[in-house]
C-alpha cells in the first residue's frame, strides 16, 4: 500500500470545489439489471497484494487492514484533498479554506459546517483540534512527520502551530485523517487501537468482513451524499500480483493498481473501453538500513549504485513501464525538472552496470577481495534485499540487483517475504535493505521529507526507513518547508539534493508510475490524461476523490 500516493505542484491554489469530470469509463459490477442502477453497483478494487486481513480499521496504523487495502479515506477524511495528477489543484474537504499566518508558522483551517459522523452526530472544530492534539501527543501515530507545537480553536476555525514556517508542507498537514473525539479520547494507545467498528465522516461505512476480504457500503449520513453513486466497495485480499491479475483478466476485479507486463494483449484488448493510465509519480530506490553493517558505509552504497544495471531493472523487472533513474539526487524526472539544482545536474546515474568501477571503489575504501567476495575486518560484504515475493516486479528487480552485486564482489541475495511480514519489518526497521517507492507529492519536498527526516523514524515508521539521523539535513528540510514561493523552494532544495547525491542514504533505481488498470464495463467518470482531476491509482486518500466522480453506466 502506497501511503499518500501524492504528486506535483508549483504554487498551491485553493480550488473552489470538486472539478467536473469527463465521461470516460471504468468498471463496476451491476448486481441486477432490473434494479436502480444507482443502488446496486459494487466496485471491486485492489491497490496492493495482501495475504489475509484482520478486523482493524485504524487510520493511524500502517499495518491495519483498512490501510493495507487502501480504503482508509472512504471511512475517515482529511481537511483537504490534493490532485495527485495536476499541479496546484486542492479540493476543500472537511475544511472549506485555509490561511497561513505568523510568517507561515501557523495555518488556520475553517471547518466545514453540516458534516456528520456516520453515527449521526455532528463533526465539529473540537474533533479537528482533538485529532491534531492526538498527533502531537503520540508520535507513534504521526504518519505525516508533523512537528506540531500547539493547537487552538476559535469558533469554527482550528489553528495549528509549528516552530518554523510550513508553506511547502501543507499537503502533509492537511492530509491527517480526522477522528471523533468522543470515541478516540477513550481508546488508550491510539497506535494499537483496532477500531473494529469505525465511526468516520467518509462516504462509506463498514459492511462485511472476513480474513479474505472486506466491504464498505454507502454512508447515509455523508455530507456529499449526492455524489455517492456506487453502493458498495469490495476489497478482496489477493495474495499476489498474479492472483490480482487473474481476477482482473477474468472480469472479477474492476479497479487494480499492479505492475502488469503485456497489459495490452492480456487486458486492454479483452475488455472494450478499459483503460490503463500509468502517470509518473515517484522514484523507486534501494533503501539500505543505515544501522547495519556494511550498508552504513558510504563507499559500499556508492559501489552498489555503480554496480546495478538500471536498464535491466527497467526493461526486465518493470517491463519498460518505469524508466531508469538518471540523477543521483533521486528527484523524479522529468516531472520535477524545474526543481533540479544546477549543483547536482552533473550527478548522473549510469543505466549500465560497472562492476569494475565498483570493485575499485571498494578496494580504495579498504575492502579486500577473497574467494570472490569482499571482506573488511574479518566481516564479509553481505546483505539481503528484503521485499514481498508477491510484489512480482520488485521480486524481479531484487533478483537482478543481487546478481549484479555478486558480480561486483558483494554477497547479496533476495529475501522473499510475505507482504504482511514485510510491512511490519519495514515499519520496525528489521531488514537489511528494501526496494521501496517514494512518497509522491505536489512538489519534491514531500518525497525528500519522507526519505530523510528523522521525525518519521518511530516505532511504526512511515518514512526514513533507512534510519538516517542527521540534524543538519533535518534543518535543511525545515528551510524547504518555510519557502513561500517556487524560487525560494528551489533554492532551499539545493542542499537537500546535494546531500542525496553525495551521501546516497538511498540509491535511486527507476522512476515509478501510478499503476492503474480499470475495467470500464459498468461505470463512467474516471480520470484520464485529458481530464486529470486525480491520478487513477486505487490508493488512499485520492481514491475517494475518484469514486465520488463515478456513475453507473446507463
Amino acid at each position: 500500500m502506497r501511503q499518500w500516493l501524492k504528486q506535483k505542484k508549483l504554487r498551491v491554489v485553493l480550488a473552489a470545489g470538486l472539478v467536473s469530470t469527463g465521461a470516460l469509463a471504468a468498471t463496476a459490477t451491476v448486481a441486477s439489471s432490473g434494479a436502480s442502477a444507482q443502488s446496486n453497483v459494487t466496485l471491486t478494487m485492489e491497490s496492493s497484494p495482501v495475504n489475509t486481513l484482520t478486523q482493524t480499521y485504524n487510520p493511524f496504523n500502517n499495518t491495519s487492514s483498512i490501510y493495507l487495502v487502501g480504503g482508509a479515506s472512504f471511512i475517515y477524511e482529511p481537511l483537504l484533498q490534493f490532485d495527485a495528477a495536476k499541479a496546484g489543484v486542492i479540493y476543500p474537504w472537511l475544511a472549506t479554506k485555509y490561511a497561513f499566518s505568523d510568517g507561515g508558522k501557523k495555518v488556520t483551517f475553517t471547518v466545514r459546517q453540516g458534516v456528520k459522523w456516520s453515527n449521526g452526530t455532528p463533526m465539529t472544530a473540537a474533533d479537528v483540534a482533538f485529532t491534531y492534539e492526538l498527533e502531537k501527543a503520540n508520535p507513534s501515530i504521526d504518519l505525516w512527520g508533523l512537528d506540531i507545537t500547539g493547537v487552538s480553536t476559535s469558533g469554527n476555525n482550528v489553528t495549528i502551530s509549528f516552530p518554523t514556517a510550513q508553506y511547502t508542507n501543507l499537503q502533509n498537514i492537511a492530509s491527517v485523517y480526522i477522528v471523533p473525539k468522543s470515541i478516540w479520547s477513550t481508546v488508550g494507545n491510539p497506535s494499537t487501537y483496532a477500531d473494529a467498528t469505525p465511526i468516520g465522516t467518509g462516504p462509506y461505512v463498514v459492511g462485511t468482513f472476513t480474513p479474505q476480504g472486506l466491504t464498505l457500503t454507502k454512508n447515509p449520513s455523508y455530507w456529499q451524499a449526492s455524489k455517492v453513486k456506487i453502493q458498495t466497495l469490495d476489497f478482496p485480499a489477493y495474495s499476489s500480483n498474479t492472483t490480482a491479475e487473474e481476477a482482473l483478466f477474468a472480469g472479477q476485479l474492476d479497479w487494480a493498481g499492479n505492475f502488469i507486463p503485456n497489459l495490452k494483449s492480456l487486458f486492454l484488448n479483452k475488455y472494450r473501453g478499459s483503460t490503463a493510465w500509468e502517470a509518473p509519480l515517484n522514484t523507486v530506490t534501494l533503501e539500505p538500513n543505515l544501522n547495519r553493517f556494511p550498508l552504513n558505509e558510504l563507499a559500499v552504497r556508492k559501489a552498489i549504485s555503480l554496480a546495478v544495471n538500471r536498464d535491466a531493472i527497467s526493461k526486465q523487472g518493470e517491463a519498460t513501464l518505469e524508466p531508469p533513474a538518471t540523477n543521483a539526487s533521486g528527484i523524479t524526472l522529468p516531472e520535477f525538472n524545474a526543481y533540479l539544482s544546477p549543483s547536482v545536474g552533473g550527478d548522473t546515474l549510469s543505466g549500465a552496470a560497472d562492476p569494475g568501477a565498483a570493485k575499485a571503489l571498494l578496494q580504495k575504501a579498504g575492502w579486500t577481495l577473497k574467494g570472490g567476495y569482499f571482506y573488511k575486518g574479518g566481516k564479509e560484504l553481505a546483505f539481503t534485499i528484503d521485499d514481498p515475493s508477491n510484489y512480482t516486479d520488485y521480486a524481479a528487480d531484487a533478483t537482478i540487483i543481487a546478481s549484479d552485486l555478486r558480480k561486483a564482489g558483494m554477497n547479496v541475495s533476495f529475501n522473499g517475504m510475505s507482504d504482511t511480514g514485510w510491512t511490519t519489518a519495514v515499519a520496525t526497521g528489521n531488514f537489511d535493505s528494501i526496494i521501496h517507492w517514494s512518497n509522491t507529492g505536489t512538489n519534491p519536498f514531500t518525497m525528500y521529507d519522507a526519505w530523510l527526516d528523522s521525525a518519521y523514524d518511530t516505532s511504526s515508521a512511515t518514512g526514513d526507513y533507512e534510519h538516517l539521523h542527521d540534524r543538519a539535513i533535518n534543518s535543511e528540510l525545515k528551510k524547504v518547508a518555510t519557502a513561500p514561493n517556487l524560487a525560494a523552494e528551489k533554492a532551499a532544495l539545493a542542499p537537500v539534493e546535494e546531500y542525496m547525491a553525495s551521501n546516497m542514504p538511498l540509491i535511486p533505481l527507476v522512476y515509478g508510475v501510478a499503476w492503474s488498470e480499470v475495467n470500464t464495463s459498468s461505470t463512467t467518470g474516471w480520470p484520464t490524461p485529458s481530464n486529470p482531476y486525480e491520478s487513477a491509482q486505487p490508493a488512499s486518500p485520492t481514491n475517494e476523490v475518484v469514486v465520488l466522480h463515478l456513475s453507473p453506466r446507463s
